[in-house]
């Protein structure tokens, strides 16, 4: 199993476990976290699914991919952490994974 620590703006957590494969967007809405509204469905076409990756946790979620850029650029919340959750994929690497959400999601 594979933790993810969802972490709400105003400090809330929220830890998960999860079997790899899925999307950290749809491990959140599986499981009820808040505050990830994913009203693409993981499409890569809205951004209501933005999070900031933790820092040491950067790195081995990925690649920014040129549509996921895109649709980063028109946040206003956009740090050099930011991601967007439908594009992180879950694998065993990310056990330990820390999320925070944005104040709001675009």
């Amino acid at each position: 199993m594979v933790k993810i620590k969802f972490i709400e703006h105003c400090g809330q957590e929220h830890d998960v476990e999860t079997s790899p494969g899925a999307s950290v967007m749809l491990v959140a809405v599986s499981n009820g976290v808040p505050n990830i509204d994913a009203d693409c469905g993981g499409a890569c076409s809205c951004a209501t699914c933005h999070v900031y990756v933790d820092r040491d946790w950067l790195e081995r979620t990925g690649v920014i991919n040129p549509m996921e850029e895109a649709m980063l650029s028109i946040s206003t919340d956009r740090k050099d952490n930011s991601r967007l959750s439908c594009q992180i994929q879950v694998t065993e690497k990310l056990d330990g994974l820390v999320v925070t959400m944005p104040e709001f999601q675009f």
